[in-house]
C-alpha cells in the first residue's frame, strides 16, 4: 500500500510532464500552417516557434519562488490553470500577437513544471526507487511528446482550422491535472524546511513508509539544522559550487545534443532528406514512438544500473548516430538520415532524456532544492529557446552538416563530462547525497 500511494502521487503529478511534452512538441504540426497564414518572416517564424520556450525560460527561472513560498502542490495546482489557458487562448487566438501571448503562457507553465513536478517526486519517493519515481516525470514527458505527433497527424487533414484543433485539444488532460493535484499531500520535506510542521510531515512519511518514517524525519532535520548554522546557505556560495556546477554543464549538455530542433523541425527535417509532407509527419510519430519506447526501458534500468551507466552508453550512441546525420547532408545522401535519427533518438531518450530530470533533483540540499532545481532548468531551457530560435537560420545559413557536426562535437565534450566529473546518485537518500556533494 505504501508504495501504491507514491506511485499515484507521483502519477498525478507527472501528468505536469504529459502536458509539458505535448506543449513542447505540438507546435512542430502548426508552425508552418502558421507561418502562412499570417505571412511570418524567418526571424517572425523563429520567434513565434520560441516564444513558448521563452515563457518557460522565464517559468524555469521564477519557479523555484511559489515551489518555496507556496509549497509543492499549490505551485503544481497553478501550473495546471496555465496550462489550460493557454492551450484555449492558443487554438481561439484571432491574431499573432495574441497567439504569442497565450503561447508565451503555456510556457511558463512548461518551466515551472520542469521546477517543481520532479522535485516533488523526489521529495516523496524512497530511495531505492526514487530514479524509476522521478521518470515519470520524463516518462510522460516523452508520452506527451508522442501524443501530440500522432494527434498532430491525425488532425492534418481538419482544413484550415486543423492547427487550432492540435493545439486546443491540450485543454482535455490539463483540466484532468488540475482536478488531480488537489488529491495529492504536500512534499513531507517543504513542510520541515519552510513552515516547521514536523508533525504534518510525519503523518505523510508515514503513508510513504512507516518503517523509516521516523529515521528519514530525523535525517531531514538534522539536514535542516546543520544547513541553518551554516554561513553560507545561499545557493551561489561555496558551499554548493559542486551541485551548481554539475547542473549547469548537464543541462547544457542536453541541449547542444540537438534533441530540441529535432522535435520542434522534426517535420521540416525529413522534409529537407526528400520525404513528402505526410511521410514526413508519420516520420515525426515515429521519432516519438521511439523516444517513448526508450524512455520506458530507461526508467526501469535507471536504479540498477545507475545514472552514469546510461549517460555512458547514450553518449557514445549520439555521437554516432549525430556524425552520420551529418556526413548525409555533407554528401546530400540522404538514404539511412530517418533510420539515424530514430537511433539517435533510442540513445537520447536512454540516457540524457530519463537522468536530467532525476540528477537535477537529487544533488542539491533540501535547503536551496527549489532554487537549485530552478538553476537547472533555467539552463535547460535557455539553451532550448537559444537553439530553437536559431537553428532555421543557421541550417539555413551553415547547411545540415555543419550543424550536426557541431551536435556530435558538444557530444564528445559530454562523453568527458560523464567520464571524469559525474558522482553516481543511485539508492542514495537525498540527506546522504547531500553530504557527499557540499564542499565543507
Amino acid at each position: 500500500m505504501k508504495n501504491s500511494k507514491v506511485l499515484v502521487w507521483s502519477v498525478v503529478v507527472a501528468l505536469g510532464g504529459f502536458l509539458f511534452g505535448f506543449d513542447t512538441a505540438v507546435i512542430s504540426g502548426a508552425e508552418k500552417a502558421i507561418q502562412l497564414l499570417w505571412d511570418l518572416s524567418p526571424v517572425e517564424h523563429g520567434f513565434t516557434v520560441s516564444i513558448a520556450l521563452i515563457g518557460t525560460v522565464l517559468g524555469a527561472m521564477l519557479g523555484g519562488i511559489p515551489t518555496d513560498r507556496l509549497g509543492r502542490k499549490t505551485t503544481l495546482f497553478w501550473i495546471a490553470v496555465l496550462y489550460l489557458v493557454s492551450s484555449l487562448g492558443s487554438a481561439f487566438a484571432t491574431d499573432w500577437n495574441i497567439f504569442l501571448f497565450f503561447r508565451f503562457l503555456g510556457g511558463l507553465g512548461v518551466g515551472a513544471s520542469s521546477v517543481a513536478a520532479p522535485m516533488y517526486i523526489s521529495e516523496i519517493s524512497p530511495a531505492k526507487s526514487r530514479g524509476k519515481m522521478v521518470g515519470l516525470f520524463q516518462f510522460n514527458v516523452v508520452f506527451g511528446i508522442l501524443i501530440a505527433y500522432f494527434s498532430n497527424y491525425f488532425m492534418q487533414d481538419m482544413g484550415d482550422h486543423a492547427w487550432r484543433w492540435m493545439l486546443g485539444v491540450q485543454a482535455l488532460p490539463s483540466l484532468v491535472f488540475l482536478l488531480a493535484i488537489l488529491y495529492v499531500p504536500e512534499s513531507p520535506r517543504w513542510l520541515v524546511i519552510k513552515k516547521n510542521k514536523v508533525q504534518e510531515a510525519r503523518e505523510i512519511l508515514e503513508l510513504i513508509d512507516a518503517n523509516t518514517s521516523e529515521e528519514t524525519l530525523s535525517a531531514i532535520i538534522n539536514a535542516h539544522e546543520e544547513a541553518s548554522g551554516s554561513k553560507q546557505s545561499r545557493l551561489f556560495s561555496a558551499r554548493y559550487k559542486s551541485p551548481v556546477t554539475l547542473a549547469i554543464l548537464f543541462a547544457v549538455f542536453n541541449q547542444v545534443s540537438g534533441i530540441n530542433a529535432i522535435i520542434y523541425y522534426s517535420p521540416r527535417i525529413f522534409e529537407m532528406t526528400g520525404l513528402g509532407t505526410k511521410a514526413a509527419f508519420l516520420s515525426s510519430a515515429g521519432i516519438g514512438f521511439v523516444n517513448f519506447a526508450f524512455t520506458l526501458l530507461a526508467i526501469n534500468f535507471i536504479d540498477k544500473f545507475g545514472r552514469r551507466t546510461l549517460m555512458f552508453t547514450g553518449s557514445v550512441g549520439v555521437i554516432i548516430t549525430l556524425a552520420l546525420v551529418a556526413r548525409a547532408f555533407f554528401i546530400q545522401d540522404f538514404t539511412g538520415v530517418p533510420v539515424f535519427l530514430f537511433v539517435y533518438i533510442a540513445f537520447f531518450a536512454f540516457s540524457q532524456g530519463a537522468v536530467i530530470w532525476v540528477f537535477i533533483s537529487e544533488i542539491f540540499p533540501n535547503e536551496v532544492r527549489a532554487s537549485g532545481q530552478a538553476l537547472g532548468s533555467f539552463t535547460h531551457w535557455f539553451m532550448a529557446a537559444l537553439i530553437a530560435f536559431s537553428f532555421p537560420i543557421i541550417a539555413e545559413y551553415f547547411g545540415g552538416g555543419i550543424t550536426f557536426s557541431f551536435f556530435a562535437l558538444m557530444m564528445v565534450l559530454q562523453l568527458i563530462f560523464v567520464w571524469r566529473f559525474m558522482p553516481e546518485t543511485k539508492g542514495t537518500s537525498l540527506e546522504r547525497t547531500e553530504k557527499t556533494m557540499i564542499l565543507h
